[in-house]
């Protein structure tokens, strides 16, 4: 989380494939939003998610965020930079 005048934060998760397709990331992404956005008051959470990562992509958009750019080289991740799309959703689209 970053305070002041920001007043945002980043998620980042991990699932285990046994567990994939049984909305369980959803559900959980969907507390950890209206707890962000509620108990800590936050105005923004980013997802920063690699392209080829189509599940994560369609989770995100499916509760709300869009896609606002692209970072080149954004994380280093087993030993190697790599892209990452940028989506995001503030407090406003999340209570709409």
């Amino acid at each position: 989380m970053v305070r002041g005048a920001l007043q945002s934060a980043y998620r980042g998760d991990y699932a285990l494939g046994p567990n994939q397709g049984k909305g369980l990331m959803k559900e959980a992404l969907s507390a950890v939003i209206s707890r962000a956005f509620g108990e800590h008051e936050l105005h923004r959470l980013e997802a920063n998610i690699q392209p080829d990562n189509v599940r994560s992509a369609g989770l995100v958009k499916s509760l709300g965020f869009r896609l606002e750019g692209y970072s080149p080289r954004y994380l280093k991740i087993d030993g190697e930079w790599r892209d990452h799309e940028r989506y995001a959703i503030t407090s406003e689209e999340w209570a709409a």
